[in-house]
């Protein structure tokens, strides 16, 4: 009777409850949406390996993010070459670049990645069609994102200069933006005519490596990295050197701290608001609770109803905060907000709003001291 009880007031008394169900939607809703900008935003720094095939990456020793990649020694790639297990080494060539399109406009940073143009490239493999990858064999050109266009002030056939080197740009793809800034491809060639010095430093920052035999994975990595130990480099696996990058921007910078601490908040605001609207819940039926406590209904079993109604409510709130989360990032992808929505953090903040309700329950438990059988008599 007592567990039918919970559910029978939370239906007839719905208005009472309404706002607790909403403040926890809300808050499911915020939390949601925090973490799939967070994976979005901070996983986009990771694009470069994400966007790519290949199964190991060469780097050098100790490069925590792409951005701070140093050039690697010149026969790198030869001690990577004579592992049994590797099929192909593709060099990726990644530099600063100041974009300019008029002398009276003032210079945009900006990264070039210079990448194989071969129909069965590795880098950006993921993003860039081979009719695209082709175009980037004619010398001097590159392909911009298509969302960067307004920003770097081109379209498709505009000759902008990078680092004083005038350059075409022959097409735009969708999926280069990251974290740091703006992504620029062209061909390694090109990209080593617009570096300093030219192409006379034929040295890369990093190489990407792809194995006969996927299954042979740990141990070619292992192989490699005690090479790379004795000649200059560093390997990592692809999945590895992607929680590298974006462990770097989450955790290692005051961005990605302040977003957490954004969450944090976000859950306090909902749990106080949460129990505040519950106990106000509570104390407005301290009559009918009263009633039942004359009736010898003991205490353990009222506070059993006001948590299980904290359970129905939480669970109500995630469902609202779901579908509201799923509009919010319909909408974000829209207008190419980088979100990405990943299963176990999804778990993580239902559970985590399921938590407020229920703490929120117990805080709501104290207005039952209100329910005195006395008062009925007065």
């Amino acid at each position: 009777m007592i567990v039918a009880l919970a559910r029978k007031t939370l239906l007839h008394e719905w208005r009472r409850f309404l706002p607790a169900v909403v403040a926890v939607a809300f808050s499911g809703l915020l939390l949601m949406v925090q973490a799939a900008l967070v994976l979005g935003i901070f996983g986009s720094a990771a694009v470069y390996i994400e966007a790519s095939e290949g199964d190991l990456w060469v780097g050098y020793p100790g490069t925590r993010t792409i951005e701070l990649g140093r050039l690697l020694p010149s026969d790198t790639d030869i001690w990577v070459r004579l592992d049994e297990a590797v099929d192909r080494v593709e060099p990726y060539r990644w530099i600063y670049g100041d974009w300019r399109v008029r002398n009276d406009l003032g210079a945009f940073s900006m990264y070039v990645s210079g990448i194989d143009t071969s129909t069965d490239g590795l880098v950006f493999a993921k993003v860039l069609p081979t009719d695209l990858r082709l175009r980037l064999e004619q010398p001097d050109s590159v392909i911009v994102d298509a969302t960067d266009l307004d920003k770097l002030g081109v379209a498709v056939g505009d000759h902008p200069r990078i680092n004083g080197h005038v350059v075409e740009v022959v097409g735009t793809v969708s999926g280069l933006r990251t974290l740091g800034g703006v992504n620029i491809l062209a061909s390694l060639e090109t990209a080593g005519r617009i570096q300093p010095g030219g192409l006379a430093d034929d040295r890369v920052a990093y190489y990407v490596v792809r194995l006969r035999d996927p299954s042979q994975l740990q141990a070619a990595h292992q192989r490699l990295n005690e090479q790379g130990r004795q000649h200059g480099f560093q390997v990592w696996t692809r999945d590895e050197f992607s929680k590298v990058v974006t462990h770097y921007w989450l955790l290692e910078t005051g961005a990605g701290l302040g977003v957490l601490f954004l969450a944090v908040v976000v859950s306090v605001v909902g749990a106080v608001i949460t129990s505040q609207t519950l106990m106000g819940a509570v104390a407005g039926s301290a009559a009918e609770y009263a009633a039942l406590q004359a009736l010898g209904i003991g205490m353990s079993a009222l506070r059993a109803v006001v948590l299980e109604q904290a359970a129905w409510i939480g669970a109500t709130g995630i469902v609202l905060g779901t579908f509201g989360a799923a509009a919010a990032l319909w909408l974000a992808r829209r207008h190419d907000v980088p979100v990405a929505v990943d299963g176990w953090a999804s778990l993580g903040c239902a559970a985590l709003v399921f938590g407020i309700a229920l703490v929120s329950g117990w805080a709501a438990v104290r207005a039952l001291r209100r329910a005195d059988p006395a008062t009925l008599l007065r």
